[in-house]
C-alpha cells in the first residue's frame, strides 16, 4: 500500500495491460486518478492498493471515506473502475494479494461502478482474499456494438421516428454542425454556456473536465461536436475515441432550440464521424439508463456495487450483517 499517490507501475504498461482486459478507457490510466486527486476527489487521502504474484502487479487506486472505510478512487465522470495489470501471470493471484494486503487498510470496501465483466472475478478475489462481499446492481451502461456492422446498417437498425427526425431536420437546413479533433478555448467555452443554459443540473466540477478534455485532446483522443442556428452555439458535446471505441463524456443542449431538434442531429454527426472516420467498432454511453439512450444503443449491462466487508475486523460485523439482511429482504419481496 502507498498513501501518497505514487503508483508503483509504468503508466505505459498498465495501459496496455488494460487493453488485454478488453476496451481500454481514458479511465484505465494512471493519468485520470492522478487528475481527480489534483481536484479534491481523494477524500481523506488516496491510497494506491497493490497486490502481486510473481512479476505480475495488480493496481488499484483507492480513497479513504471520513468514516474510515476506503473506497474506489471514482467519480460521477467515471464510466469504471476496476483493477489493472502489468505483467502476463497470474492476475487473479495478483488480485487475491492486492485484497488481502488492503484489510490492513479498513474494515470497509467500497468498489462503485464496477462493469458486469469484471464483477464476478473482483467479487471472488476479494472473497478469497478474507472479505464479505455484497455486489449489487446499482445504475446502468448502454453501449453500442457494431460488429458486423458499418454506418448505414447500424442506421437501419434504429427507430423509425429517429430517422425520420434527423432526416426531416437536417433537410430544413437550420442548424450547422461542427466537429473539432482537438481542444479549442472558444469552443469549450461555448459548450460551458450551453450547458448553463440547458436543462441540465449544475456541472459537478468543470475546471475538471475541462483539465480533462484538455489533457486527451494531447493524446488525440478528443472529439467535439457544436451545433449552431443563426450563428449561436445551442448544442454541444464532448466525446473521446481510445482503442477502438468512442467514449460519449457530456451533452448539452438550450432549451429553446429544441423544435430544431440540434442535439439530435449533432449525435447523429458524431455518431457518422467516429464510425466512418475514426472506425470504432463500440460506442460507450457511460452510466445511466435515459431512456433516450436506446435509441441509439443496441446493449445494455447493469453497473454494480461491491460492498466488501473485513471479516477479521470486529467493526464490520455489524454493517456486514445489516447489509446481507437488506439482501435477503429484498429477495422475498
Amino acid at each position: 500500500m502507498d498513501g501518497n499517490g505514487e503508483h508503483h507501475a509504468n503508466d505505459a504498461k498498465l495501459s496496455a495491460a488494460a487493453r488485454g482486459m478488453g476496451h481500454a478507457s481514458p479511465f484505465d490510466r494512471p493519468q485520470w486518478f492522478d487528475l481527480l486527486a489534483a481536484h479534491g476527489f481523494a477524500g481523506e487521502g488516496r491510497i494506491d492498493a497493490v497486490g502481486s504474484e510473481g512479476q505480475t502487479t495488480a493496481w488499484l487506486p483507492l480513497r479513504r471515506e471520513k468514516s474510515g472505510a476506503v473506497s474506489g478512487l471514482a467519480n460521477w465522470y467515471s464510466f469504471a473502475i476496476r483493477p489493472l495489470y502489468t505483467g502476463q501471470g497470474d492476475h487473479m493471484a495478483a488480485l487475491r494479494d492486492l485484497f488481502a494486503r488492503a484489510r490492513a487498510e479498513a474494515a470497509r470496501l467500497t468498489l462503485y461502478p464496477v462493469p458486469d465483466a469484471e464483477k464476478d472475478s473482483i467479487a471472488a478475489a476479494m472473497r478469497a482474499a478474507g472479505w464479505w462481499v455484497r455486489a449489487v446492481p446499482t445504475g446502468d451502461r448502454h453501449w453500442l456494438d457494431l460488429t458486423g456492422l458499418d454506418h448505414d446498417g447500424w442506421w437501419a437498425t434504429r427507430p423509425g421516428a429517429l430517422r425520420s427526425t434527423v432526416q426531416r431536420k437536417a433537410k430544413k437546413n437550420i442548424v450547422a454542425i461542427e466537429i473539432l479533433t482537438a481542444f479549442d478555448a472558444d469552443a469549450w467555452a461555448a459548450y460551458e454556456h450551453i450547458y448553463a443554459a440547458s436543462w441540465k443540473p449544475e456541472e459537478g466540477d468543470p475546471a475538471l473536465l475541462r483539465a480533462f478534455a484538455e489533457s486527451e485532446s494531447a493524446r488525440g483522443t478528443f472529439r467535439m461536436g457544436l451545433a449552431r442556428i443563426d450563428g449561436a452555439a445551442v448544442a454541444a458535446q464532448y466525446w473521446t475515441v481510445e482503442d477502438g471505441t468512442a467514449f460519449i463524456h457530456k451533452l448539452a443542449h438550450v432549451e429553446d432550440s429544441l423544435k430544431a431538434s440540434p442535439g439530435t442531429l449533432l449525435s447523429a454527426a458524431l455518431f457518422r464521424h467516429v464510425i466512418t472516420v475514426d472506425g470504432v467498432r463500440r460506442i460507450d454511453f457511460g452510466t445511466g439508463n435515459d431512456a433516450y439512450k436506446r435509441d441509439w444503443m443496441n446493449r445494455h449491462e447493469p453497473l454494480w456495487r461491491l460492498e466488501g466487508f473485513n471479516r477479521g475486523r470486529i467493526a464490520a460485523w455489524g454493517p456486514a450483517l445489516k447489509a446481507f439482511a437488506r439482501s435477503l429482504l429484498r429477495k422475498d419481496t
